[in-house]
């Protein structure tokens, strides 16, 4: 069996796969004050709640974006899971082709999406990563990728309205009934999240204008995309577990 693990600004989520298929998943709060030991712990502690046993895991790939936790969770899981594992990054083998003036710029978490949905869903594609940063990446028919574009997520937008205005209460990210509404709560949560889903379509539309691709496809992942999209209207494929799909692809292109 295979264990993915990608490290976010906000999260750690981690897949347990057996071939193709996904059998465990489990999503932790990234935190740079762990140890090594406390991460290795911590990663085997979840297997007692899976049917998955850790000696069942027999090799390891991380993608990570957070520098500062690299060196507790690569120690924490050779200590404690006595594997070496496979680190995302440049000189990989990952069948996309990054057309950018500095492909060491892009995030390892964005390229593992690429691979995913070009694998998967096949391109001309759109991906839409609602993670701390909301994120549309865009990849060709050949698997180049061809552009992309970096907002703010909805969690940090909520973040700044909480903290920078000392009267606003923090609040849950959902879509209210209507936008029309009479208390600040609901106000929030409809500016927030329906400002963000008038974002979304309208960063789709210009993509898809600018490449004359009407028919692109969008794939959505990330933990809040159902927000953004719960009736399917604006995505063509929600994917919530596309970055751990792309984490095995890349493990098998590389092994």
């Amino acid at each position: 069996m295979l264990l993915v693990i990608d490290v976010s600004n906000t999260n750690m989520v981690l897949g347990v796969f057996h071939g193709e298929n996904l059998v465990a998943n489990w999503r932790l709060s990234t935190k740079s004050g762990r140890t090594a030991d406390e991460t290795g712990l911590l990663i085997c502690s979840l297997f007692a709640y899976s049917d998955v046993s850790v000696g069942d895991i027999e090799a390891i790939i991380v993608s990570s974006v957070v520098p500062d936790v690299m060196y507790s969770t690569l120690n924490g899981i050779k200590k404690f899971l006595k594997k070496d594992p496979i680190v995302v990054r440049a000189g990989l083998k990952t069948g996309i082709n990054l057309r950018m003036e500095n492909p060491k710029e892009m995030g390892t978490d964005r390229i593992v999406n690429l691979v995913a949905a070009y694998e998967l869903y096949g391109g001309p594609a759109i991906v839409v990563d609602y993670e701390t940063a909301t994120t549309f990446d865009v990849v060709s028919e050949k698997g180049e990728f061809l552009t992309g574009i970096t907002a703010p997520g909805l969690q940090t937008c909520a973040d700044a309205l909480y903290q920078r205005a000392a009267n606003l209460p923090k609040f849950e990210i959902v879509k209210p009934e209507s936008v029309i509404t009479k208390n600040t709560v609901e106000s929030m949560q409809a500016g927030l999240v329906v400002g963000h889903i008038g974002e979304a379509k309208f960063i789709i539309q210009k993509i898809k204008e600018h490449f004359n691709c009407p028919n692109m496809k969008v794939i959505a992942t990330g933990g809040l995309a159902r927000v953004i999209d719960p009736k399917g209207e604006i995505f063509d494929v929600l994917d919530p577990v596309l970055t751990l799909k792309g984490l095995r692809i890349l493990y098998e292109k590389n092994k």
